[in-house]
């Protein structure tokens, strides 16, 4: 993880022009797996300008987290290719899915930086070429009225909004992705990390989560939940980012990587000019952000044909090293590509950079935390059970499936 933060401080804080990616026009078949975001709809597209005569595809799809394992498990497997993140490469690691890709990187990697080589037991597993956080979004206008300062802290995002309804002027100031599952687990990831907390006791896969970190953590997403849409726990990044260009919404934490579609020139011109990004809050008076670092790369699949491979790897790596691609979609994300110019829209990333954001854990075991935290805290939320309660359904559920695998 190491490697990670000296890759991101790299590229935001001193970066030189490289010549595109290799390109050596392959043959054979590509299908790739991805999240569905304007970034890597773009990364995706630079890619297939150098499929050659290969067979190209794509699915993009919020639910990837889902389909990856059974897909990938097949023989063959459905897709060539996954574009992971820190924790979605972890289960493919765990499953022996992904191949390592050192052969093909010393062949066709030109242009690639060693800081993007994600190396897992001295193997090169993925190659990264975005980065993104969640940190906050603000309206301007609403806050200068009311005479409320930018948050720096979720305490005082709850003062603000506690403020903001009480004027009248929204009854749901705030807005985050508390769908249950994934994105509300997520949530309560940035918040332990920002209490200080540690989700296992120290060198063991035993939970470490039920405790006065985790107690104040359930508590400060309920609060925030109690300032949010009702119907918070369906809201996804999507579904807020709908919320925030409707003008219901003053503050909000959200992904770096949604910043472009915000700030475009589509919308109500009042709310995309009255819209600003600051960086992820801190917590509990802790000195480190309430978020997790992430970086986004590709991953190969074993189970498909060394010439697949080949192809595939050909075609990501031109996309991986294109600064055509960096200077054309700037705004879109943080690219980990030489030769990217952080603008307006990376402010998020590069704070959270500075403020020392930690990466969200990779360790063979939080997709299991990850899971059960997804679904054992959604009664606390809904008040049909205690912190304390819900803490332990967490590590009950977490004990038991870490059983299963191996890792207790």
């Amino acid at each position: 993880m190491r490697k990670i933060l000296l890759t991101l401080l790299f590229v935001l804080f001193g970066t030189t022009a490289y010549a595109d990616g290799h390109c050596s026009k392959p043959s054979g078949s590509i299908n790739i797996l991805a999240n569905d975001f304007p970034a890597l709809r773009t990364f995706v597209e630079t890619a297939k300008g150098c499929k050659g005569s290969a067979d190209f595809k794509v699915t993009h799809s919020s639910e990837h987290n889902k389909i990856a394992v059974p897909a990938l498990t097949a023989n063959p497997s459905e897709f060539s290719a996954r574009i992971a993140a820190n924790s979605s490469i972890v289960p493919l690691m765990n499953q022996d899915l992904i191949r390592p890709m050192d052969d093909l990187v010393k062949k066709y990697g030109k242009g690639i930086q060693d800081s993007q080589l994600i190396t897992i037991d001295g193997k090169v597993m993925a190659v990264a070429f975005m980065a993104n956080t969640q940190h906050l979004y603000y309206r301007e206008d609403v806050l200068k009225e009311l005479g409320i300062p930018v948050p720096k802290t979720y305490e005082e995002v709850v003062a603000a909004s506690e403020k903001i309804r009480a004027s009248g002027k929204m009854q749901h100031p705030y807005a985050a992705a508390y769908k249950a599952g994934w994105n509300l687990a997520e949530e309560f990831v940035n918040m332990f990390i920002g209490h200080g907390g540690e989700f296992f006791k120290a060198g063991t896969a035993e939970p470490n989560i039920n405790n006065a970190k985790g107690v104040a953590t359930l508590n400060m997403l309920k609060k925030l939940a109690s300032l949010s849409n009702p119907d918070y726990l369906t809201h996804d990044s999507e579904a807020i980012k709908v919320e925030w260009e409707s003008g219901k919404v003053a503050l909000m934490t959200l992904w770096a990587s949604r910043s472009g579609t915000l700030l475009d020139d589509e919308g109500d011109a009042k709310i995309t000019a009255a819209t600003k990004l600051t960086g992820p809050a801190t917590v509990g008076g802790g000195n480190i952000p309430a978020a997790t670092l992430w970086w986004d790369g590709f991953t190969l699949a074993k189970n498909r044909s060394d010439s697949d491979a080949e192809a595939t790897f050909i075609a990501l790596a031109h996309a991986a090293s294109n600064k055509k691609m960096v200077a054309d979609a700037a705004d879109q994300a943080v690219w980990l590509v030489e030769g990217f110019v952080p603008g307006p829209k990376s402010i998020g990333v590069i704070e959270a950079v500075k403020m020392g954001a930690k990466p969200y854990p990779m360790l063979p075991q939080m997709g299991l935390m990850h899971g059960a935290l997804g679904s054992e805290i959604v009664e606390f939320l809904q008040g049909k059970e205690s912190a304390e309660q819900a803490l332990k359904d967490v590590e009950a559920a977490y004990i038991s499936k870490a059983k299963e695998q191996g890792f207790l």
